[in-house]
């Protein structure tokens, strides 16, 4: 019996293109976590990871991962497990809950690294999810991730690995750097405005 797809997709590559970003050796925080790709992916570039997840039998095979911490918890229901200030970076891919907006961008130490991607309107015309409760608005990534400092912002069609409608942004927290925003509808010809 080979393994369910979920269990064994690569990296995102808007992950893996701003993981770098992450202060060396830093400590980062998957939010629904899930299967782990991006614990897995995180924990190989040197970065203490800790994830976090509701599904326990999902977290399990994510515990036979050095340099990881689990953390089982409901937090859209659940009160936020997180001291504010703690991680260098906190990645989020193909989850949204917009109360826990606050919460993502407090748990970020001064310098750290926002790196989320996920559904947006317009996704209900190739798959999961339709519900509107799950996409974003156009621009709404930018609008959530106030105060920080936007590096990248992309919004549109993806054809890889599947095709889907998404917004993603790389944004720091307190770097005090001018900042390079890069605000765009098309990478590498992978993504298209819808």
């Amino acid at each position: 019996m080979s393994a369910p797809a979920h269990q064994i997709e690569s990296p995102s590559p808007w992950v893996r293109r701003w993981a770098g970003l992450i202060r060396s050796g830093g400590c980062v925080l998957d939010v629904a976590c899930g299967y782990g790709r991006h614990l897995r992916y995180l924990s190989s570039l040197g970065l203490a990871v800790v994830g976090v997840d509701r599904d326990e039998t999902a977290l399990a095979a994510s515990r036979q991962t050095a340099g990881v911490e689990i953390h089982v918890a409901d937090i859209e229901s659940g009160p936020w497990p997180f001291a504010p200030g703690r991680f260098d970076g906190v990645v989020v891919t193909n989850y949204l809950h917009r109360p826990i907006f606050p919460s993502l961008i407090e748990a970020l130490a001064p310098g750290g690294v926002l790196i989320y991607e996920t559904f947006a309107a317009g996704n209900e015309r190739y798959g999961r999810p339709i519900n509107p409760d799950f996409l974003l608005r156009p621009g709404e990534l930018l609008e959530r991730a106030r105060p920080l400092e936007v590096l990248a912002f992309e919004q549109g069609l993806i054809e890889s690995p599947k095709r889907a409608v998404v917004q993603r942004i790389c944004a720091v927290r307190n770097r005090g750097e001018p900042a390079r925003l890069d605000i765009g509808f098309a990478s590498a010809g992978a993504f298209a405005l819808e």
